[in-house]
């Protein structure tokens, strides 16, 4: 991988289109500044944390070795195993939101399979092995995939962007803006709980590290694709809204298939027949940018349990590289089957709204509590000890702190706040603990003396 395919990586990576629905639906106006605050105490220290530890380590494992030279091999151990697992809850969140897209892209006639949990569950799992297959078979056969979610993630954002450019000088917006609108209407647990969301959309940059060992001179790629990526990030998600706004009023926006809505939505006003496809072009480019972004995470992720492997600190099936394409295949296949068994215990007696909110608060947890290493590892192996460096890793670590708690707060309008609930904490402490099991029993007695690798 080089220079380009890491920025697209990234964005394929990190940059969900449908995280502008979520925003725009619940703050309207005031998302526009809540993304800049997400980026000010989480984005930015982030991407300092990133860029500083791929320099003092660049090699594969990412998360995984930092930790692991910062804290020891148990606490390396329960950091990748929290970044590995909580893939099996974001690949049915994403392959969920892809399936209603892709329901909506068909066309009028077919637009009610989006809340048809039969065809979610099986375009949800044709996307989800498509993705495994591609990552199995090599990465310079799977960033091809990544980079196609990459341009698929853009390109929609162009067209869309464009076209409420366009409709707001010549219709006007939908939504009223003042600089009144930018303050939140409700400061409520459940309103201020999903500024967590909006900080787990900026989260992503510490993947491409995992695939250290398969980019070329890593630690000046990963520098220089962090800068750039970074700023069309950024952009994406302040801009995108906006334009969000412009076609909608945030409180008929879809949580699920919102940009395919509001670009249809901008056809309409703008009264040109010979645009009427539009909404279906944005749709195919979100499904293909959505499985580029499955294909980013499993190919990042399965490096986790490899590495794992290799240390002993999971059984040695781990370690195995396929003898002809020379992946991790097993630990591809084990989140391929693990993550199908998600997706249909997710959608089984729930609506696909339900099972969307309740695998993006597991996920965002999940993903989170590694997170507090990361920055931990910061402070603790930066090589500039001064003020500045200490106070990027100390917001840093108080934004994620502060995400986690707020991912266990139920929605508003959630009609049974208590199996919510469950869900979501059983699912984060069950997991954990697993963790922390394996790296009791694993960990301490096989690599406990061995110190970091090399």
């Amino acid at each position: 991988m080089r220079l380009r395919d890491v920025v697209l990586f990234n964005i394929s990576a990190i940059v969900g289109l449908r995280w502008l629905t979520t925003a725009a639906s619940q703050f309207g106006l005031a998302s526009l500044g809540l993304w800049l605050v997400a980026m000010v105490i989480f984005f930015l220290p982030s991407a300092a944390a990133v860029r500083e530890l791929a320099d003092i380590d660049p090699g594969a494992g990412g998360i995984y070795r930092w930790v692991q030279r910062a804290f020891g091999p148990v606490h390396g151990f329960v950091a990748g195993w929290g970044y590995w697992v909580n893939n099996l809850f974001y690949f049915p969140s994403l392959l969920v939101t892809t399936a209603a897209i892709a329901a909506y892209a068909a066309g009028p006639r077919f637009a009610h399979l989006g809340e048809d949990t039969g065809f979610i569950a099986l375009v949800s799992l044709a996307g989800l092995w498509l993705a495994v297959g591609m990552n199995v078979v090599g990465l310079r056969v799977g960033k091809r995939l990544q980079n196609l979610g990459g341009h698929g993630t853009w390109l929609p954002g162009l067209i869309f962007v464009g076209l409420a450019i366009w409709s707001l000088t010549a219709r006007g917006s939908a939504t009223p803006f003042s600089a009144r609108g930018l303050l939140p209407a409700n400061l409520d647990l459940q309103s201020i709980n999903l500024f967590a969301t909006m900080t787990f959309a900026f989260a992503g940059l510490e993947l491409a590290p995992t695939l250290g060992d398969e980019i070329h001179d890593p630690a000046r790629t990963l520098r220089r694709g962090i800068a750039l990526s970074g700023f069309a990030i950024v952009v994406m998600y302040v801009v995108g809204t906006a334009a969000m706004l412009v076609a909608l009023p945030h409180e008929t926006v879809s949580i699920t298939n919102g940009m395919p809505q509001a670009t249809a939505a901008l056809v309409e006003r703008l009264g040109a027949p010979w645009l009427a496809p539009a909404a279906a072009i944005v749709a195919i480019l979100l499904v293909l940018g959505n499985l580029g972004g499955v294909g980013a995470w499993l190919a990042g992720s399965a490096r986790l349990p490899f590495v794992a492997g290799v240390d002993g600190a999971l059984p040695p099936a781990f370690a195995r590289i396929h003898p002809r394409w020379e992946t991790p295949y097993v630990g591809l296949l084990t989140q391929g089957v693990v993550a199908t068994l998600f997706v249909i215990a997710s959608l089984a007696g729930s609506t696909v709204k339900n099972a969307y909110l309740v695998l993006t608060q597991t996920t965002l947890i999940l993903f989170f509590i590694p997170y507090l290493y990361l920055f931990a590892a910061y402070l603790r192996l930066r090589r500039s000890r001064d003020t500045r460096t200490a106070l990027v890793g100390l917001v840093g670590f108080a934004a994620v702190l502060f995400s986690i708690v707020l991912g266990f707060v139920p929605p508003a309008d959630e009609a049974t706040p208590w199996i919510y609930e469950a869900k979501v904490v059983g699912g984060v402490i069950g997991f954990m603990a697993l963790g922390v099991i394996l790296a009791g029993r694993g960990v301490r007695h096989r690599t406990a003396t061995s110190g970091p690798r090399a």
